[in-house]
C-alpha cells in the first residue's frame, strides 16, 4: 500500500512540475510566435523549416537511445553516465561536421541559398544538445522533474527576447536562428547548475556496449520515426514550395504546442515510473491505463476546442496572411489528440525491456506510412493534388499506428485495444458535443461580422463551460481524480511551506526531550511525549504569534 502511494505521489508530483513548466513555456511561446509570425511572414518560416528537417534527424542520434537505456537500467552508476556523456558528445561532433559540409548541397537541392549558412550555424545545436543529454537522463532517473521547470523557463524567456529584438531590427530568418540557439545554450547551462551532475574523468567501452544492447533498438526506432515525420516536410518543401511548408508547419505548430504540453510531461514521467515497477505486470497496466485515461480526457478537449476555434483563432493571432494554415491546424488536432495513447503504450513496452518489439512496431508503422506517402507523391506528379491531402494521409496513418502500438499490450499487460477504446470513447463523445456549438460560433465573425476578439473569448468560455458541465453530468471518475490530484499537490506545497515556516520560527529555540516514567508503557510514553512536545512548540509559537501570523497570511494569499 505504501509503495502504491509513493508511486502515485511521485507521478502526480512529477506531472505537476512538468505541466507547470510546459504551461509557462506555452504562454511565452504563444506570445513570441504571434509576434514573430507577424514580423517575419511565411517565407522566413519556410526557410527555417527546411533547415530544421535535417537537424531534427541528426539530433535523434544524440537524444535517443542512450538516455532511455540509462533510465531503464536499474543499477546505472557514475561510470555509466560518464561513458554515455563522452560517447554522445563524440557522435554529435561527427554529425555536425557531416552536416556542415553537406549544407551547400542541401541548399542547392531545395533551391534556397540561405539554407546553407543557416544550416551550418543552427547545426551547432547538435553538440550543445549532447552536453546536456545525460543531465536529462539523470533527472528522469531520479524523478527530479522540478529541475526542468527552471532551465526551460529561463531559456525560453531569454531566447524570446533575443528573437524578437533581432526580428524588429530586420535580421529576418536569422532572428529565428538566434532564438533557437539561445534557447538550447541557456537551457543546457542552467541544467548543469540545477542538476549538479558533472561528467567524471572515466570511461568504459564495456558499459557503452552493454547499454547499446538495449539502446540501439530505441535509437533506430527513433530514427525511423523522425525520418518518416520529416519526410513529409521534405515532400512539402520540394514538391510544392517553402511557403506551403510554412503554412503546414504553422498549422501543425499550435496542436503540437498543446500536444507536447500534455504528451511531453507524460512521456518524461511515465517511463521512469514504469521502469521502476517493470516486474509487476498489474502495476504497469494500472499506471498505463491511468495515463491513457487522464491524458485523453485533457488532450481530447484541448484539440477539439482548438479545431473548433481555428478560423477565428488564426485571424486574431496571425492575421489574414496565414489563413491557408487553418485546415492543416484542424487535421493536426486529430493527429496530436491520439499521441498520448501511443505514448503510454510504447512507454510500457520499453519499460518492461521489450525494445526489440518497440523496433518491430516502428518498422511496421513506417512501412505503412511510407507506402501512403509514395502514393501521395505519385498523385502529385501525375494529376497535381492539393498539399492538404498530405496532411489527411498523415491523419489516417496515425489512427492505424495507434492500433498497432496498442496491440502488443494485450499479451504483455492484458490491456487490449477494445479495453482501451472503452476507456477513451466517452471523452471523445463529450468532445464532439462540446466542439459542434463552438465551431458554429465562427460564423458570428465570418458571416455576421461580429468582433473577432469577442467571438474568440465567447468560444473559449462556452467550450470550457460545456466540457466541465458534461464531465459533471456524466460523473466522469477521471474528472474527480484530476481535481483531487490538483488539491493534493497544492495541499502538499502549502503544508511544506508551513512546516518550513515553523522550522524557521523554532530555529535556535531549545525543546526539552521528555522522558518516560518508570512503570509507564512504551505506547503511553510515546503518546505523552508527543503531547509535551506539542505543548512546548505551541508556547514558542505563541511568543512569536504576530510574526508567524503575518507570514502565514502572506503565504495563504500567494497560494
Amino acid at each position: 500500500m505504501e509503495n502504491k502511494m509513493n508511486y502515485k505521489k511521485t507521478t502526480i508530483s512529477g506531472l505537476a512540475w512538468r505541466f507547470m513548466e510546459r504551461i509557462g513555456v506555452q504562454l511565452i511561446t504563444l506570445i513570441v510566435s504571434v509576434i514573430l509570425a507577424r514580423l517575419l511572414g511565411p517565407d522566413a518560416y519556410g526557410e527555417i523549416a527546411v533547415t530544421t528537417i535535417f537537424i531534427t534527424i541528426c539530433n535523434v542520434f544524440v537524444s535517443s537511445g542512450f538516455g532511455v537505456a540509462l533510465v531503464q537500467k536499474k543499477d546505472a552508476d557514475e561510470l555509466d553516465f560518464s561513458s554515455v556523456f563522452y560517447s554522445s558528445l563524440f557522435i554529435s561532433i561527427v554529425l555536425y561536421v557531416a552536416l556542415f559540409f553537406s549544407a551547400p548541397y542541401i541548399a542547392e537541392f531545395f533551391g534556397i541559398p540561405v539554407v546553407g549558412p543557416v544550416l551550418q550555424v543552427l547545426g551547432l545545436r547538435l553538440p550543445i544538445s549532447a552536453l546536456g543529454s545525460v543531465q536529462n537522463a539523470y533527472i528522469d532517473k531520479h524523478f527530479m522533474f522540478k529541475k526542468y521547470f527552471y532551465s526551460t523557463l529561463i531559456a525560453t524567456i531569454l531566447s524570446a527576447v533575443v528573437g524578437i529584438v533581432m526580428a524588429f531590427t530586420g535580421f529576418g530568418v536569422w532572428a529565428l536562428v538566434a532564438k533557437e540557439l539561445t534557447n538550447i545554450v541557456v537551457g543546457k547551462i542552467v541544467l548543469f547548475f540545477v542538476t549538479k551532475w558533472y561528467p567524471k574523468l572515466m570511461f568504459s567501452w564495456k558499459r557503452v556496449k552493454g547499454l547499446l544492447k538495449y539502446s540501439w533498438k530505441i535509437l533506430v526506432s527513433g530514427l525511423i520515426n523522425t525520418a518518416y515525420t520529416e519526410s513529409t516536410s521534405i515532400i512539402m518543401g520540394k514538391a510544392y514550395s517553402p511557403t506551403d511548408l510554412a503554412f503546414y508547419n504553422k498549422g501543425k505548430s499550435w496542436p503540437q504546442l498543446i500536444g507536447e504540453n500534455v504528451d511531453g510531461p507524460i512521456n518524461n514521467v511515465l517511463f521512469p515510473v514504469l521502469a521502476d515497477v517493470q516486474n509487476d505486470k498489474e502495476k504497469v497496466k494500472n499506471i498505463t491505463r491511468r495515463s491513457i485515461k487522464t491524458s485523453c480526457y485533457v488532450i481530447f478537449a484541448a484539440m477539439a476546442g482548438l479545431a473548433a476555434i481555428a478560423p477565428v483563432f488564426t485571424y486574431v493571432l496571425l492575421g489574414a496572411g496565414w489563413t491557408e494554415s487553418i485546415p492543416y491546424m484542424q487535421i493536426m488536432c486529430i493527429i496530436y489528440a491520439l499521441h498520448p495513447v501511443s505514448t503510454a503504450n510504447l512507454q510500457a513496452i520499453k519499460a518492461v525491456g521489450r525494445s526489440d518489439l518497440y523496433l518491430v512496431l516502428e518498422i511496421i508503422k513506417k512501412a505503412i506510412g511510407i507506402s501512403v506517402l509514395v502514393v501521395i507523391v505519385v498523385l502529385e506528379m501525375t494529376i497535381g493534388i492539393s498539399p492538404i491531402w498530405l496532411a489527411v494521409a498523415m491523419a489516417g496513418t496515425t489512427i492505424v499506428s495507434v492500433c498497432i502500438n496498442a496491440f502488443p499490450n494485450k499479451k504483455l499487460l492484458d490491456y487490449s485495444i477494445l479495453e482501451q477504446m472503452k476507456d477513451i470513447l466517452p471523452y471523445l463523445g463529450i468532445c464532439i458535443l462540446m466542439g459542434a456549438p463552438v465551431y458554429a460560433m465562427n460564423y458570428l465573425y465570418l458571416s455576421l461580422g461580429w468582433n473577432m476578439y469577442l467571438v474568440l473569448i465567447m468560444q473559449i468560455i462556452v467550450g470550457v463551460g460545456l466540457y466541465v458541465a458534461f464531465s459533471m453530468l456524466f460523473r466522469f471518475e477521471i474528472f474527480k481524480y484530476l481535481l483531487n490530484a490538483i488539491k493534493e499537490f497544492l495541499h502538499k506545497k502549502k503544508k511544506q511551506n508551513k512546516e518550513k515556516l515553523v522550522a524557521e520560527c523554532l530555529e535556535g529555540e531549545s525543546i526539552t526531550e521528555p522522558t518516560a516514567e518508570e512503570g509507564v508503557s512504551t505506547e503511553q510514553a510515546i503518546s505523552e511525549n508527543v503531547v509535551v512536545k506539542e505543548t512546548q512548540v505551541s508556547e514558542i509559537l505563541e511568543e512569536k504569534n504576530k510574526e508567524v501570523e503575518g507570514a502565514s497570511q502572506k503565504e495563504d494569499l500567494e497560494q
